[in-house]
């Protein structure tokens, strides 16, 4: 705590003890994260300030809080936000600093040309784009704190494609320069005009869904953070695969809805909302995160509950859903208590007094399955729909809480930490709760265009080749570790990993650090395939051949190859006419290997990994291989498919 701040949090303390209490009261608290004191920015009268709730004990800052935003937001007629804005930043570099950029995400709605809509065609995760569904953001003023207005100085730059139609990224230059360690503070107003929803945020009907909705600025990374070399600004537009990357801070929102509206958002009240004119007034406080979303409905019906456990310190759980989802509560809490209870376990206590979860309406379901901080949106379900994708929403998107939330990867550029990571915490915490095995064979196989976990999520060939390896193939890739190093080992592997770098945005070069450090060998090898590079593992039973030999005995010559990446065990078992079996383990270093094994019968069949044990394996219709039957491409694909079509009736999958 620097001496400016102190005072200021000295001050409030004796507001507040002077004060009724009442406003106080209604903000709930956790020990490590209980609002700290907040800079009183020099203009008031730009943006109405809403002190923080003084602490009842001493505030833990875990993060780097580069960045203070006070924001005051309208919801008008017609889904339009009238906002302020006052930002403070602090430069985290020691270059001065001659421009600021800030990230423009509603104007990714703006026309059919902009990158975003260019590249989903108006069309995400099976929902589109309504018709006349366009949306912007648009920034009326921009001053400095000594009034200078800035308004001339911006430009909207496209440094991914030069597609001058992209507005979704804004550069400021500066009066003057930011010096290493300075901050500057800047005032604007600005309006959305939410677009209708189909991707993430919007308006649909009185529903709102506010995320990614206010100018925010982009991430400075000093040299050393995620192994940059020189600092500098990553700077990036929204794009059609590509989520997002922004620095930890402090908010303090206030929110004005119709009086008929209740607002779920992140972080918490710090007083109960006030109604006045037929309006309502919400005030929110969160600090050490990196991003701040709210939804607003008339129809909300919500349900709190307290939640602690051994890891979890005290975490206030709040629902917010449309009636016809009322009768799910139950299913929505039980989830989320399982996710929060066991990701705390597995990867360290979560760090917020609340967690908030909202379930879009049907007609804003491209709101659904998405993380803010300390805030997801759900899906509902119904008696069409009776199996676990509710449960599996919820569980996904509060894993995001950590390798989105609290360790902060860079989605823009390495998505796969975010993304893949958290589809094997949602894959281990399914299987524990509900039952639910996760069919390995069937995920794997769908991975058939592997290609580099640390490839821009944009570059990616299409939608459907970013899903497949951000999620699926960077879940089999975790997945293969483990299989190497045993499911304790890789807990305590992955909960080392998030301890040592919550809040502090790692790379796959600091993951790949972790792993080595824990398991004190290189895994060079394994990440220069399977991560870097785009290798599945591919093996093959090419041949059988067999010869009787003068003793009785039969020799049967068993060829198997590889054709992708390697494997330091492949399981291969050699099945014999008289019903026995052998079993070989081979540790896939040559390209090929054959083995010549004497029995009393010969070899009938041969299998490679016959009980699906490599999580990399994608290709299982050439793992199988009948003797003595001269059509053996025919009889591998039948053979093949029948051994697949058992392993996923054996199963359960996602």
């Amino acid at each position: 705590m620097n001496l400016q701040r102190g005072k200021i949090f000295l001050c409030l303390l004796l507001a507040f003890s002077i004060l009724s209490g009442e406003a106080a009261a209604s903000a709930p608290q956790s020990p490590a994260s209980a609002a700290p004191e907040l800079a009183k920015p020099p203009d008031p009268s730009s943006v109405p300030q809403t002190p923080a709730p003084p602490s009842p004990s001493k505030a833990e800052v875990l993060s780097n809080r580069i960045v203070e935003y006070h924001l005051d937001v309208s919801l008008e007629e017609g889904g339009i936000l009238q906002g302020k804005e006052t930002i403070t930043w602090k430069h985290p570099g020691r270059k001065p600093v001659n421009e600021l950029y800030f990230h423009m995400y509603p104007n990714a709605f703006a026309s059919p040309q902009t990158t975003f809509m260019k590249e989903t065609g108006g069309r995400l995760r099976n929902d589109t784009m309504p018709e006349n569904g366009y949306g912007s953001i648009t920034v009326k003023e921009m001053k400095t704190e000594d009034g200078l207005p800035l308004m001339h100085r911006t430009q909207f730059v496209q440094p991914d494609d030069g597609n001058t139609a992209d507005q979704t990224l804004m550069k400021v230059r500066l009066p003057r320069p930011v010096k290493e360690g300075e901050s500057i503070t800047l005032y604007m107003t600005f309006e959305v005009k939410l677009p209708k929803i189909f991707a993430r945020m919007g308006h649909a009907g009185d529903f709102v869904m506010a995320g990614q909705w206010f100018p925010k600025i982009s991430v400075y990374e000093p040299a050393g953070r995620r192994d940059r070399a020189e600092e500098g600004w990553n700077l990036h537009q929204y794009h059609g695969n590509s989520e997002f990357y922004a620095d930890f801070g402090i908010y303090s929102v206030r929110i004005q809805v119709p009086d008929a509206y209740t607002v779920a958002a992140t972080g918490f009240p710090t007083r109960a909302p006030v109604s006045k004119g037929g309006r309502k007034t919400y005030q929110f406080y969160a600090d050490d995160v990196h991003d701040f979303a709210w939804a607003a409905s008339p129809h909300f019906v919500t349900y709190e509950e307290p939640f602690s456990t051994a890891e979890v310190p005290g975490v206030k759980i709040k629902l917010y859903m449309d009636a016809s989802h009322k009768d799910l509560q139950a299913r929505y809490m039980y989830a989320a208590k399982a996710a929060l209870a066991n990701y705390s376990k597995w990867y360290g206590p979560y760090p917020y007094s609340t967690l908030s979860i909202v379930v879009p309406p049907q007609n804003a379901s491209g709101a659904g399955g998405m993380e803010y901080p300390t805030l997801v949106t759900g899906v509902g379900a119904d008696d069409a729909d009776p199996g676990y994708n509710l449960e599996r929403t919820v569980v996904h998107e509060i894993a995001h809480q950590y390798f989105y939330g609290i360790v902060a990867s860079n989605e823009f550029e390495e998505p796969w930490l975010d993304e893949g990571f958290t589809s094997y915490a949602e894959d281990k915490l399914m299987e524990q709760e509900y039952g639910l095995i996760p069919n390995i064979p069937l995920q794997s196989g769908q991975v058939y265009s592997p290609e580099s976990l640390t490839r821009e999520a944009w570059k990616y060939s299409s939608p459907d080749h970013y899903a497949q390896n951000a999620y699926l193939r960077g879940k089999l890739v975790l997945l293969g570790i483990e299989q190497q190093l045993g499911s304790n080992k890789m807990e305590a592997l992955l909960r080392s990993y998030v301890r040592k770098y919550r809040f502090k945005h790692p790379s796959t070069r600091d993951f790949q650090r972790v792993v080595e450090n824990i398991t004190d060998q290189s895994w060079s090898h394994y990440f220069n395939q399977y991560v870097y590079g785009s290798q599945m593992a591919d093996f093959a039973v090419d041949s059988i051949t067999l010869r009787k030999l003068e003793n009785g005995m039969y020799e049967s010559a068993v060829t198997v190859s590889k054709k992708g990446g390697d494997v330091p065990a492949v399981p291969i078992q050699i099945m014999f006419k008289d019903k026995s079996s052998l079993q070989k383990t081979w540790n896939g270093q040559q390209q090929k290997i054959t083995y010549r094994v004497q029995s009393r019968s010969p070899a009938e069949s041969v299998v490679i990994d016959p009980l699906y044990t490599l999580a990399l394996e994608n290709n299982h219709l050439n793992n199988t291989l009948l003797a003595e039957l001269p059509e053996k491409t025919e009889t591998r694909w039948l053979l093949g498919i029948t051994r697949l079509a058992e392993a996923l009736i054996g199963s359960l999958s996602w």
